[in-house]
């Protein structure tokens, strides 16, 4: 039987070519190759973000709206300047004056009269927009700083960056809400999608994700994957490729991205787009069923949330509970620093929409990629190694302390027998960390003791995801109540190779055997002291990972929401002895890529509706 234009198209591209393929069918068109990192088929129109801070139109302004242009971003820099005066003010009162002076430094740069002449400028002589001419400018002192080696103005960088994202906002809130984006279905195209940048998606309607930079477990695929939007990324150089209002296909499961495809190789992906959809709503049904395997075996399927829309989208998964909520997301799309009571507020809204009111609430996990300016952003070497999570939060302990305090307030009266909040703490990597968190949360509780302010009892856990706490796991667990995998930074940890780079992303993989045995020695030691474990890392929604999983005695998972009427589904059919016969196996073969092929094949047997949903 002849494949179909769609089947011999993914078949003319070997995995992991990235260069473009112009044969398909004895048609010419254009295909590129890159990490499928959120399966399913999405068929829509381009919409490129050719630079990440900024979202300038294209179009050059008539001479009678130059006048308006300059108005508009006169108002949007007194806007800005409002913004950075108020952040100084509250930061200097909540962390301190030295953390502060960022933001005067900022209000510095925006009112530079270079900086302002070379927009009005361009805005007048060259009639760009506002946003057009903020894109030049941020590209210039791009290029300007990547040449310099004074470590100081490279720093600089960062600053300008955070100004021209502020202002970018504003503008932005200004403009008419079609904004020139295609209309319909959106294949959203950008260099990569940062965690500050996820609430500007608000309600638009993305149908696909296309990033060059990122991997299977970056924010734009996890992002992706918590709203179920098929996404391909590591796809270098496609910005080059693709035009506003282009027909683009996102085939998350192969990989590929399809741009202006004929209308026979059209229809084929549509055809595959509905079957996707149809498959999603038969899954879906399974809501309110118990996820249970097929030998009896209880499972518990939690979420990871950022906000509460996904907590709301947990509970109509048929989630039992949050595994994570990511609390600093909270932080990176708030306008200036939330206050303690501004924490408890959002906090208790979280578990109030929480499926069974149960939460576990991590604390801020920043540094890395996720920065936020008054707890500075000093330029690092290896900033995935440096100052972030646990260690950045023991450096502010004031600030930290009003983030416990208001995670301890918000459990008060919520604690039952059904409802239940926990506590988790990131990148925690010796006992002397654990004593450390410990010794504050006693504190906390003591001041609010002294205040008058109830608290719950919340139990404290630990996130795992540095190789040295998985090596001496044995000796931390006395200390926690529970523990979480993070299986994301973990295996990037493990694996030495920073997931985000596309040149060593091929390292992270969660098959690996390295992981693999590491994953194992953790849960057994956990089962064997009789503490709860639960896997949040993106593994947790993968089929192949969770019949592993499923072998080495896991029965808790939390995954993005979109992935639950998936996982309950295989598990379903799933048994302890098939699922520990498969583990030996796995454990028995040498390299990432057999792993693969082989679990490939068992998910094919065990549960062949779910081949389409299947991803490496």
């Amino acid at each position: 039987m002849a494949k179909s234009c769609a089947e011999q198209a993914i078949v003319l591209i070997a995995p992991g070519e990235q260069s473009l393929s112009w044969r398909r069918c004895g048609t010419i068109w254009s295909m590129r190759k890159g990490i499928g990192v959120s399966p399913g088929v999405a068929v829509g129109k381009a919409y490129c973000i050719q630079q990440i801070f900024v979202n300038p139109e294209t179009r050059t302004l008539e001479l009678g709206e130059v006048l308006g242009e300059l108005s508009r971003y006169d108002q949007a820099r007194e806007q800005t300047a409002a913004d950075l005066h108020a952040l100084y003010q509250k930061v200097r009162k909540q962390v301190g004056e030295q953390d502060a002076a960022i933001f005067q430094t900022h209000e510095q740069i925006l009112r530079d009269p270079a900086f302002t002449a070379k927009i009005r400028n361009w805005i007048v002589d060259e009639h760009m927009s506002a946003a057009m001419a903020l894109d030049r400018l941020l590209r210039e002192y791009t290029e300007f700083f990547s040449h310099t080696e004074d470590e100081y103005l490279r720093e600089r960088l960062a600053d300008v960056r955070d100004v021209v994202i502020r202002l970018s906002g504003h503008l932005s809130e200004m403009l008419e809400p079609e904004g020139g984006m295609p209309r319909g279905d959106l294949i959203l195209i950008a260099d990569e999608l940062l965690p500050s940048q996820v609430v500007t998606l608000g309600d638009r309607t993305v149908s696909g994700i296309v990033t060059q930079a990122g991997s299977g477990t970056s924010h734009a695929a996890i992002l992706a994957r918590s709203r179920g939007i098929p996404a391909v990324s590591g796809l270098r150089g496609v910005l080059r490729h693709v035009k506003n209002g282009d027909t683009v296909v996102v085939d998350g499961r192969e990989g590929l991205v399809v741009v202006n495809p004929d209308p026979e190789q059209l229809s084929a992906y549509l055809k595959l787009q509905r079957e996707f959809f149809d498959l999603k709503d038969a899954l879906a049904e399974n809501r309110d069923q118990p996820a249970v395997s097929a030998d009896g075996q209880e499972v518990q399927l939690l979420a990871n949330i950022n906000s509460v829309a996904d907590a709301r989208a947990a509970t109509a998964m048929g989630a039992v509970g949050v595994g994570l909520f990511r609390t600093e997301y909270l932080f990176l799309t708030h306008p200036d620093v939330p206050d303690e009571e501004e924490q408890l507020a959002a906090y208790r809204e979280i578990i109030a929409e929480s499926p069974n009111r149960q939460v576990t609430i991590r604390t801020l996990d920043l540094g890395g990629d996720k920065t936020i300016p008054y707890l500075g952003h000093a330029r690092e070497a290896n900033p995935f190694l440096g100052w972030r999570s646990i260690r950045l939060s023991f450096e502010h302990p004031e600030f930290f302390m009003k983030q416990i305090r208001a995670i301890l307030r918000a459990a008060a009266k919520t604690n039952s027998e059904k409802s239940r909040v926990r506590m988790m703490f990131p990148m925690i990597t010796t006992l002397e960390e654990l004593r450390k968190v410990h010794t504050m949360v006693k504190r906390a509780k003591e001041q609010l003791t002294a205040e008058g302010k109830p608290y719950g009892n919340v139990q404290i856990g630990l996130m795992l995801e540095v190789p040295a706490a998985a090596v001496s796991i044995d000796q931390m667990l006395n200390l926690v109540h529970f523990v979480s995998i993070g299986s994301n930074d973990l295996v990037q940890y493990l694996m030495a190779a920073d997931r985000d780079n596309p040149k060593v992303s091929h390292l992270c993989q969660p098959l690996s055997p390295p992981v693999l045995r590491v994953l194992l020695s953790v849960i057994e030691a956990c089962n064997f002291a009789r503490k709860p474990v639960t896997l949040c890392g993106e593994m947790a929604g993968a089929p192949r990972a969770i019949v592993l999983l499923f072998g080495m005695g896991l029965r808790s998972f939390s995954m993005s929401p979109a992935f639950i009427p998936i996982i309950k589904d295989l598990t379903s059919h799933l048994t302890v002895r098939r699922a520990e016969r498969v583990l030996r196996k796995a454990l028995s073969l040498k390299t990432t890529a057999q792993i693969q092929d082989f679990m490939a094949k068992q998910i094919a047997e065990i549960a062949p509706n779910l081949k389409m949903l299947d991803t490496a």
